[in-house]
């Protein structure tokens, strides 16, 4: 078969099947294009999803006519200096995106440059380019785009509907709008509600724009991230444990500017939050990596959206590390958000002014009041509850882990034996209150309700706070200061056990044997293609080796780390915790309910449990005023 050059045209489709994906695809190159012009003002107009049209307006520098001529023709850019690859300090810089555009859509581009006297305006329609004219325009630049893919029709087939396409612009402009906070951005057409979002001024640019776009609500609930290390420097926002969302839309991140989704950051932040949230949600961060050009790789994929970092494990470090610390920094702190849960919840339940139709009030105080508002209005109110005769001891629960040293456990326990005893029901007026204690974070203990829920007043409300998930957090973290002030105990295996690999899989593993030694895993190299373990975990008791050493050498080739082994060893305390700690249904006495609001304040991450949910709420005065329409 005869070898031949491609025409032009085939070239530069060609390119644009890699480039040019999607309507979203344009719109990212030439908002791109926009910033690298020193744009204070994007304008974005769209139709059917980009599909009929897309154009982008900025106020940037321009181009000169013989700049113009070359812009749409590939590989001409003004972004490389010296022709460095590894020196790119713009968004652009491949010199592909105006070419492609314009040999798959109809493509107008409108430019004046600040010392010419006119604009200049060039077309090209499916890779046919149209003479240079003069134009009427003020300083900048403006792209339309017509008809994507009218040129090569069978890709029309593989885009999403409108509503689907436009959805997925807005959240590119989103995401270069979070970088770059100082420019403003607009985006309207035919199909969808105008949206804007004004250039951010002041001390805290980013946090403004961040406020812009992804509301106050995140801004009220996020920790500041501020840590450097060998010439990388993190900063942003991440959102507390409590506030979290079902997928991973709301996660973004910016390598010198350039909005990326690189899966060796996703696994940093899977790691920073594996202990604090539930393995279905999703944390909420805005975060900046800042480092020298030359420690990054922009150039991996056309669409540059992936990275390379030179040192990887430095910048994922660096990232766990900044996480892990802001979280202990947070404390017990937890998302303003459940407040508003639960006031929205009391207000769907409230009924309107009067009783319903049969139901007879109770004597204010009275506790036929107060059983009649914890169960609702019409329900029969006893003193039964409250009888210390219903009350059942609690079962100590069994070590639920065998082989694990008795010691560690007592350990960890004997901190908390004052709550593993029965005690009697504590109500309002049975507890003293002291005033001092309303001034601290979580209040003074008041009453404990359906022996599960503890009551606090503080100086301006009331804080709920649950005591078996905030018990298990506390119980929690000492176990883990246990494991990790002690090596983690190990276990001989009588023959070890060898696990046949790919070749590059074990050499992986055997290249990370120092590592997995620190979490009680003992392994080597047994001859080519195969790894020999000799100790495991005790605390893990009988396990499946073979998996696990899979699972590992899976993590290691897609990830780069090996978390999976710690995760079970956290998952093994976080069970014994939750056997350990106070149950629901059991009453506490005054000293206990404030004994344990007091440790909540002094232990981090105590905000919320194991699994993610929140251990407290607060309700502000003012709030409970308003459900009650005292204001």
């Amino acid at each position: 078969m005869q070898v031949r050059q491609l025409g032009e045209q085939v070239i530069n489709q060609i390119a644009a099947g890699e480039v040019i994906e999607r309507p979203a695809s344009v719109i990212k190159e030439l908002v791109e294009n926009a910033v690298d012009a020193g744009a204070s003002q994007i304008d974005i107009v769209t139709a059917a999803g980009g599909k009929t049209l897309m154009r982008v307006a900025d106020d940037g520098a321009g181009m000169r006519q013989d700049d113009l001529k070359l812009a749409i023709r590939r590989h001409c850019t003004s972004k490389i200096s010296d022709d460095d690859l590894f020196d790119i300090r713009t968004l652009g810089f491949r010199g592909e995106a105006l070419p492609s555009i314009g040999s798959v859509a109809r493509l107008v581009i409108q430019t004046r440059h600040g010392e010419e006297d006119h604009a200049w305006a060039i077309a090209v329609e499916g890779g046919k380019e149209q003479p240079i004219v003069p134009a009427a325009r003020s300083k900048g630049t403006q792209v339309e785009v017509r008809d994507l893919f009218f040129a090569t029709p069978a890709r029309l087939k593989f885009l999403k509907s409108d509503r689907a396409e436009a959805a997925a612009i807005t959240e590119i402009v989103k995401r270069i709008a979070l970088a770059y906070p100082h420019i403003g951005f607009s985006l309207s057409g035919a199909d969808r509600q105008p949206q804007s979002w004004p250039a951010a001024r002041g001390d805290e640019p980013h946090l403004a724009r961040i406020a812009q776009i992804l509301g106050p609500d995140f801004v009220d609930n996020a920790m500041e991230i501020d840590a450097a290390r060998e010439g990388v420097r993190l900063t942003g926002y991440a959102g507390l444990p409590t506030h979290h969302r079902g997928n991973a839309q709301h996660q973004f991140f910016f390598v010198n500017g350039r909005p990326v989704k690189d899966k060796l950051l996703l696994s940093g932040l899977r790691g920073a939050y594996a202990d604090v949230l539930a393995r279905d949600r999703h944390p909420v961060v805005v975060l900046f990596i800042d480092l020298d050009p030359a420690l990054v790789d922009v150039n991996v994929h056309p669409a540059k959206s992936d990275v390379r970092f030179r040192d990887a494990q430095l910048v994922r470090g660096l990232l766990v590390g900044a996480i892990k610390h802001a979280l202990v920094q947070a404390g017990h702190r937890s998302s303003t958000s459940n407040a508003a849960v639960a006031l929205d919840a009391l207000r769907k339940q409230s009924p309107q002014p009067g009783w319903p139709s049969g139901a007879t009030a109770p004597a204010y105080g009275s506790a036929a009041s107060v059983s009649a508002s914890a169960h609702g209005f019409g329900a029969t109110a006893t003193a039964e509850r409250w009888a210390p005769e219903a009350f059942q001891p609690l079962e100590t629960a069994p070590n639920p882990v065998p082989g694990f040293a008795e010691d560690r456990v007592s350990e960890v326990q004997n901190g908390f034996s004052a709550l593993a005893t029965p005690s009697a029901d504590a109500r309002a007026h049975d507890v003293p209150l002291a005033s001092e204690k309303t001034e601290l974070p979580l209040g003074a203990a008041r009453a404990q309700v359906h022996e599960t829920y503890i009551i606090a007043q503080t100086e301006d409300g009331v804080v709920i706070v649950d005591q078996h998930a905030a018990h298990e957090r506390l119980v929690y973290e000492r176990l883990k200061e246990a494991l990790a002030k002690k090596d983690v105990a190990r276990q001989i295996l009588l023959i070890p056990e060898v696990v046949d690999l790919p070749e590059e899989d074990a050499a992986r593993l055997a290249d990370r044997a120092e590592d997995l030694e620190k979490v009680g895993l003992s392994l080597e190299a047994f001859g080519p293609g195969a790894i020999a373990v000799r100790e495991t975990p005790a605390i893990l008791g009988d396990m499946d080796i073979q998996g696990m050493v899979r699972t590992l050498a899976d993590e290691l080739a897609e990830w780069e780390t090996a978390d999976s082994l710690r995760e079970k060893l956290d998952h093994v305390a976080a069970t014994m915790a939750c056997h350990g700690s106070v149950r629901a249904g059991r009453r506490m006495r005054p000293e206990e309910m404030d004994a344990l609001l007091r440790d909540m304040e002094a232990t981090p991450l105590s905000g919320q449990c194991n699994h993610g949910r929140p251990t407290w709420v607060e309700l502000k005065l003012s709030d409970i005023e308003k459900l009650f329409g005292r204001k």
